[in-house]
């Protein structure tokens, strides 16, 4: 099974199953795979356990909920996604939030904060309100159906990364850059694959989109510095409006996927 149909069943199941009492095991199990392939698959892709990423997609849930239903207790939420305690599910809330479930519905916290991306070398890339974490973006493909998507490849990664893996962080780092510089306001950034990324654009218009895809290509052969070198990069980047009948991962991956591979035909 191809890494990226593993990811979308799992995501799929995942998105099924919230409130039900899931352990990675059972994910897994779902996938017809082992434990240890689907984590070093969600990590590669993702940057995040499989773990993590469930309690990440209940927390998002468990936010929009205190912010948007102050009918609800904390607990019935709690209990509501399969925590028992008020006191377990503030341990992980507070891991996701940094804060009290009670602080949250307080101070009305922003659902998209800002995130840390672990890079391979050590290091961190801190992403701003553009840039979404992998469990907010269901939310936004239900809330965007209709928007365009701006899709980008980094062409010949593997010859960067032969120079090394911190230079290859850095390329995925510049290419981040360079797609939230061109994004408008209201756009979002995620990543779909090692060196593929996305800009969920907030207009329905074709020309806005080819407008942020133009911007992104008008840095192409533009260089990076790394290890002592000055490394060119060049990113693939086509605009598309995937006609779904309903939200579902695999539909929506696979589109994307097809829509960069497109566009690397097309650019030659």
């Amino acid at each position: 099974m191809r890494r990226v149909e593993l990811l979308l069943i799992s995501l799929e199941y995942i998105e099924n199953h919230l409130r039900d009492d899931i352990r990675t095991d059972d994910v897994a199990a779902a996938c017809y795979c082992s434990k240890s392939t689907l984590e070093k698959m969600f990590r590669c892709v993702n940057r995040i356990s499989v773990h993590d990423y469930i309690i990440r997609r209940r927390m998002m849930q468990a936010a929009k909920l205190l912010a948007g239903s102050p009918e609800k207790t904390i607990l019935d939420i709690a209990l509501e996604y399969g925590y028992s305690t008020h006191e377990s599910f503030a341990r992980a809330f507070r891991q996701v939030w940094n804060c009290k479930p009670s602080e949250f519905r307080e101070m009305k916290y922003e659902l998209y904060p800002k995130i840390r991306i672990p890079l391979e070398n050590g290091g961190q890339f801190i992403m701003g309100r553009r840039h979404v974490d992998i469990s907010e973006l269901y939310d936004l493909f239900k809330e965007r159906k209709d928007c365009y998507f701006v899709c980008c490849d980094i062409k010949e990664m593997m010859r960067i990364n032969e120079i090394s893996h911190k230079v290859g962080d850095l390329a995925i780092i510049e290419a981040m850059e360079r797609m939230s510089a061109a994004a408008g306001e209201g756009d979002v950034l995620f990543r779909i694959g090692g060196d593929e990324f996305c800009i969920l654009t907030d207009s329905r218009e074709k020309a806005y989109a080819e407008g942020v895809a133009q911007a992104i290509r008008a840095k192409n052969g533009e260089t990076f510095s790394g290890e002592g070198k000055d490394v060119p990069l060049i990113l693939h980047t086509t605009a598309v409006r995937l006609e779904l009948s309903k939200l579902r991962y695999d539909e929506l991956y696979t589109g994307l996927h097809r829509a960069i591979e497109e566009g690397k035909i097309a650019a030659e």
